[in-house]
């Protein structure tokens, strides 16, 4: 069993929005973040995660939780089997109650890279091309740069280290066909991948002995997933947040070069095109993106692409196309660094970039074609927000040399707004009532003072709520949802508590003397008891 100081340590170390962003693609929302949920069928974002409880809470399906809970769920694992995949993602070693589990993480792909560095330096060709490239030795060491020599060496040199040929295959550096055994970088260049916190994941590869692939990466593993990393962010993220600006290249030494140049929040996709399991990265500090992509037919085919799905997602940037055969690491190798910046200053704004591309696919000459052009662009405008739509309405117009009038967009009628929905969630709240439950989850100091005076049973609407919230049930999802909801807010101070519970007691005994004074078959002498200990009590409250 994993020890339940490790567990806490784990969950010390978890951000909420971290594991769940890495997931699902988050959009700020006040103090919270917002998405529609991943466990169920919805167009209106009610899931929310909150920073500050370190919680999930969906306000359509009722699932929530913290960090681990969410794994569980999403994964489709057990208890177990989240804090290990947690703890691998996030480079954490468990501890165990039976010593023979108490291993730590596999150290084999660090072992590697230093491996595959010392190599590089001895290895004239593969040096002689870093020097080609313009690659300073500073870049060298900072990227961990590299070179992996034939299969049997590698291979000799895992288990020289005493790593076993299972460790090397699960972390993708190894490959096992017909009963033999070989490395999957064999005589290229190296570049470790990381994950967004640091741990190295995986390798790129680069052939300089004319293998038939130019670039090869690291397979997919448990710790690999190359639609959801990015090259260099964890270098690129502290400059990212800082500038709020994330620029995306396509290749390796692209972004090498230009964090040489000073561009340190550059990173690449790797040999694959942005997707959608990109979003949640990218999301994270809300930065401009900027795609700077090649001019050829493969470059431009990738950034409408990616322009599509950032547009659609409501990110803001643009899109930088190199013509003639260049690219950022061209241009930073023969001095250009002032050009690329001015280039990263003015890109072309998504919408406008994949509007005028859709145009170029077709003959703008033939009407038919100028007719299946303009169906197309509605489209794609319709994946834009309302304001968008009409934005750019004209737009779509004026570049096809039509009438506004024939671009005709069908409005959604789903349009209530993410806090609205939240506030109709439930049959009835009753705001006060809410907030008192809330100060009770949040100053928990404040209970005896609640309890002097108020009972759970006195409530009209939320008895329940109060209860388990008195008795600690906080992972219970209506209190997950009470304390996600930010519309409600809970009493900061025992003088602010109190100014709330004198008059809520005051109209509650007030209503239980008139049930009183209207009771027809009450003992007379028990009635005037009633009526007078009550007028006492409201008598004693309105004095305080």
């Amino acid at each position: 069993m994993i020890t339940q100081d490790s567990i806490e340590a784990l969950k010390a170390r978890l951000d909420v929005v971290d594991v769940v962003g890495s997931y699902v693609e988050l959009k700020k929302a006040g103090a919270n973040y917002k998405a529609p949920c991943p466990f169920h069928e919805e167009k209106t974002a009610s899931f929310v995660v909150s920073p500050a409880k370190q919680i999930y809470h969906c306000f359509g399906c009722g699932s929530g939780g913290d960090s681990i809970k969410f794994t569980m769920e999403y994964e489709k694992l057990n208890y177990p089997e989240a804090l290990e995949k947690l703890a691998d993602t996030y480079n954490f070693t468990l501890s165990y109650t039976d010593n023979k589990h108490n291993k730590p993480r596999s150290q084999v792909m660090d072992k590697l890279n230093e491996y595959y560095q010392n190599l590089l330096s001895s290895h004239k060709k593969a040096t002689a091309y870093i020097k080609e490239r313009g690659i300073f030795e500073s870049s060298v060491e900072k990227f961990g740069i590299g070179y992996a020599p034939n299969s049997n060496s590698t291979i000799n040199y895992i288990q020289k280290q005493m790593f076993t040929m299972n460790e090397a295959i699960d972390m993708g550096v190894v490959g096992h066909d017909g009963g033999r055994y070989f490395a999957r970088f064999i005589e290229r260049i190296t570049f470790p991948i990381h994950s967004a916190n640091g741990s190295i994941v995986g390798f790129g590869g680069r052939t300089i002995t004319g293998h038939q692939a130019k670039y090869v990466n690291s397979p997919e593993t448990n710790f690999f997933n190359k639609s959801r990393l990015l090259y260099a962010y964890h270098h690129a993220k502290q400059s990212l947040h800082k500038t709020k600006e994330i620029i995306i290249t396509e290749g390796y030494l692209d972004v090498i070069m230009l964090h040489q140049a000073g561009f340190t929040n550059a990173v690449a996709t790797l040999g694959t095109a942005l997707t959608q399991e990109h979003l949640p990265l990218l999301r994270k500090g809300e930065p401009r993106v900027i795609m700077a992509y090649d001019g050829d037919k493969a470059g431009r085919t990738a950034a409408l692409k990616a322009s599509r799905l950032l547009s659609a997602g409501g990110f803001d940037g643009g899109v930088v196309i190199f013509s003639g055969g260049l690219d950022p690491a061209d241009m930073v190798h023969t001095g250009r660094a002032n050009e690329l910046a001015e280039m990263f200053r003015s890109p072309k704004p998504f919408i406008e970039f994949v509007l005028d591309e859709l145009m170029s696919l077709y003959d703008m000459n033939d009407p038919k074609a100028r007719e299946s052009c303009l169906s197309e662009g509605i489209g794609y405008l319709k994946t834009l927000s309302p304001l968008l739509q009409e934005e750019y309405k004209s737009y779509l117009a004026s570049r096809l040399g039509v009438s506004p009038s024939f671009v005709r967009l069908t409005q959604s009628t789903n349009n209530q707004a993410p806090n609205q929905m939240l506030q109709n969630s439930s049959q009835h709240k009753d705001m006060w009532e809410l907030s008192i439950i809330k100060t009770v989850m949040e100053y928990p100091q404040m209970i005896d003072q609640i309890l002097d005076v108020l009972d759970p049973s006195l409530l009209q609407f939320h008895q329940n709520e109060l209860t388990l919230a008195l008795a600690g049930n906080f992972d219970e999802p209506i209190l997950m949802a009470i304390s996600v909801d930010e519309s409600i807010k809970a009493l900061q101070s025992s003088e602010a508590l109190q100014a709330e519970l004198t008059p809520f007691m005051i109209r509650y005994h007030e209503r239980e003397l008139k049930k009183i004074q209207m009771q027809q078959n009450m003992d007379y002498e028990r009635k005037s008891f009633e009526i007078k200990r009550l007028r006492g009590k409201i008598a004693k409250l309105k004095r305080q």
